[in-house]
């Protein structure tokens, strides 16, 4: 008896077991997303994107709402190309020029072209360039800062707080927000800045030069004309990641005693375009951290992602039309209009996958048609779908168009059929 109540007991225990992994949904039975490659990282927070797709391939904390310190300016550089004209004269505020450093050490009364300034925002990091930058775009600081936030929400940023156009370590007045964003949004910001945004290509110009020189403007004795300033500069790029990996495109350091060193930047090969953002990578002296762990992402982006070709439209059969003309123009039997998948004009989907992912189709067609039907009417989807996502959709259509089937017309053809 005792031996066949331990057996009953394992029996059972195996079939719990056994239920627990088949009904554990499979999120809970994958490593966890920060867990699933064993790349070690300095940062707290890391996300490296697929910068066409926007699909995150790896992150680490990518969630966490963190400062961003001068990570800040590609978003203030690409509303100046976007909404500025490079070649108007910024005149500089007293309150610009007292930004902290790092400065260009503008001064009051002085003005710049704004394209020069954008060279010392993002080549040097200049405070002070991006405080008048910002006052000449939007009239004064907290309206660009109500632009930079609007923009990062049309991109799809949603867990982002911009207060400065510069980056230094700033609180709302009510205190409840602090300038800050995550890894995901920061990289989505890089990435609309390399690739969807109409001036990308002037921000990859800025962005990849070694070095700049300009020189300060004044007015002349009419108000609306400048001559040359007596002072000039020259602005270096210390962005040096652009010297590190083959097709290194742009990308912008940081630092700011809360934020630690952040870091965000681009990379394109053989037609992959990868974004890495980090974010509290190390404080002093620790400046190297965001160098490796940017190479670290990047060759793990290269190695492991390549494009392949998802686009298989399926064979999709007829679909019957309720109260329609069948083929033949008789009222007797069914009707149907021909449906197929429409991809317009695109021959290919390529989407940046590892060897072992699956791309899944799914197709939704209308329960029921009822006529008339117009030839092109759309009557379904099909999406590609990957984790759930989904990756792209099209228009199921028909071919052909099907008519109502009434009372007047089916009157009219058995009178023909019978006055023959």
């Amino acid at each position: 008896m005792r031996n066949t109540m331990i057996t009953w007991k394992k029996k059972v225990t195996l079939f719990l077991v056994t239920a627990s992994i088949i009904f554990t949904p499979m999120s809970a039975l994958a490593a966890p997303e920060d867990n699933r490659t064993d790349i070690s990282l300095y940062a707290r927070a890391a996300v490296l994107m697929d910068a066409r797709s926007g699909r995150v391939l790896f992150e680490k904390n990518g969630s966490e709402m963190l400062p961003m310190a001068s990570t800040t300016k590609i978003m203030t550089c690409i509303l100046a190309l976007e909404y500025g004209n490079l070649e108007d004269y910024v005149e500089v505020s007293d309150f610009a020029a007292k930004m902290p450093k790092v400065k260009l050490s503008m001064r009051p009364g002085e003005y710049y072209r704004l394209e020069d300034l954008l060279y010392s925002l993002m080549l040097e990091s200049h405070n002070d360039s991006a405080v008048a930058i910002a006052e000449h775009v939007a009239g004064s600081m907290e309206e660009f800062a109500v632009m930079m936030n609007r923009k990062a929400k049309e991109i799809g940023c949603h867990n982002t707080c911009f207060i400065t156009p510069n980056g230094l370590d700033a609180t709302t007045v009510d205190g409840t927000k602090v300038h800050s964003t995550t890894a995901r949004d920061l990289a989505a910001i890089m990435s609309y800045c390399i690739n969807a945004s109409p001036r990308k290509d002037s921000f990859l110009q800025i962005t990849g030069t070694a070095s700049h020189q300009f020189t300060s403007y004044r007015t002349g004795e009419n108000a609306s004309e400048f001559t040359s300033g007596s002072r000039n500069h020259t602005v270096n790029n210390h962005n040096a990641f652009l010297n590190m990996m083959e097709g290194a495109l742009s990308g912008k350091t940081g630092f700011t005693s809360k934020a630690g060193y952040c870091y965000v930047g681009s990379l394109e090969r053989d037609g992959r375009m990868y974004v890495v953002a980090l974010l509290a990578c190390g404080w002093p002296n620790h400046k190297t951290y965001k160098w490796s762990d940017t190479r670290k992402l990047m060759e793990y982006g290269l190695e492991n992602y390549a494009y392949r070709n998802i686009l298989s439209p399926p064979v999709l059969e007829r679909m019957a039309v309720d109260s329609g003309i069948p083929a033949g123009n008789h009222p007797f039997g069914t009707a149907y209009a021909e449906i197929r998948m429409d991809t317009g004009n695109e021959k290919e989907l390529l989407y940046l996958l590892k060897e072992d992912e699956k791309v899944k189709m799914q197709i939704k067609l209308a329960d029921h048609l009822e006529a008339p039907i117009a030839s092109g009417q759309q009557v379904g989807t099909v999406s590609y779908q990957l984790d759930g996502q989904i990756i792209k959709e099209y228009p199921v259509t028909t071919v052909n168009s099907v008519d109502k089937l009434t009372f007047p017309w089916t009157a009219a053809y058995l009178l023909r059929r019978f006055c023959i």
